[in-house]
């Protein structure tokens, strides 16, 4: 069962106690350093889980509407970008799913980009994959400009530090079409996975560093349209998706907390 809606969950005393004792910061030199190898530690990351981590998602149609919704006439050809495409988890199913899209994909990590080349699906004719620092390589090096009728970003703004996340907004916005939209959809606050990290995990404030030095931001509803807004998208939706996973095997229940929206471009 899942709710959608603008109230941000409300935390136990016991959830509340723990995120208010943990205000300690990741040092200064560690950050600058997770910063520098952000790209590294994506990589190994990719090299450890292969293709395995990610089960494909099949959700992404049923999650989307507008995916189908966008089109102007029923056989009209669909340009997507996937803005992070990792090792085509959403790619894949979705050239499957409809023969009527072109699909630009790209990602910071060059070993997700290899994965997704080396995927049987995978076609010259049908995508265009390559690597991408989204906040700093120009989109319009591969994507022509105002050409894309939908941007995917999903489970992706989230691993890049919130300094830098406008600049991702902006990159995305020179090539999407006049009226066209991003559908996004990533942690919200309060996530079951923002309440598991152990104290030292701080970077600030919704923001923490897993294990393997890859990073994560937990958004509120307010911010991300503030976030969007200001590079000159207008909000069409934009809510928290709340959920309980249950694991049988543990006997836990888990509760997930997501933001999914769609901004348009005017």
């Amino acid at each position: 069962s899942q709710k959608k809606g603008h109230s941000a969950r409300v935390l136990s005393p016991e959830e509340a106690e723990k995120l208010a004792k943990d205000q300690v910061l990741v040092s200064e030199f560690k950050q600058l350093k997770l910063e520098k190898e952000a790209q590294k530690n994506w990589d190994l990351f990719y090299k450890r889980n292969s293709t395995n981590f990610f089960k494909d998602r099949h959700w992404t149609t049923r999650e989307f509407q507008e995916l189908k919704a966008c089109r102007e006439f029923a056989d009209q050809k669909l340009t997507i970008l996937e803005a992070g495409c990792g090792v085509g988890n959403c790619l894949f199913p979705l050239l499957e799913e409809d023969k009527n899209i072109f699909i630009y994909a790209c990602d910071f990590s060059p070993r997700a980009v290899e994965y997704v080349k080396k995927n049987a699906l995978y076609s010259t004719e049908r995508c265009k994959v390559f690597q991408c620092d989204l906040t700093k390589d120009d989109l319009l090096d591969n994507i022509p400009a105002d050409s894309v009728d939908v941007v995917t970003l999903i489970f992706v703004l989230s691993a890049i530090h919130p300094d830098k996340m406008h600049l991702v907004l902006r990159n995305i916005y020179k090539v999407l079409k006049p009226g066209k939209c991003v559908l996004f959809r990533d942690y919200g606050l309060y996530d079951h996975a923002m309440l598991r990290f152990k104290s030292g995990s701080k970077l600030g404030e919704k923001f923490y560093v897993r294990q393997d030095g890859t990073r994560s931001y937990f958004f509120t509803e307010e911010f991300l349209s503030q976030l969007f807004k200001a590079e000159g998208y207008e909000q069409v939706v934009n809510e928290y998706v709340q959920r309980e996973t249950v694991n049988r095997k543990e006997d836990l229940r888990v509760p997930r907390v997501f933001l999914q929206s769609k901004f348009q471009k005017p």
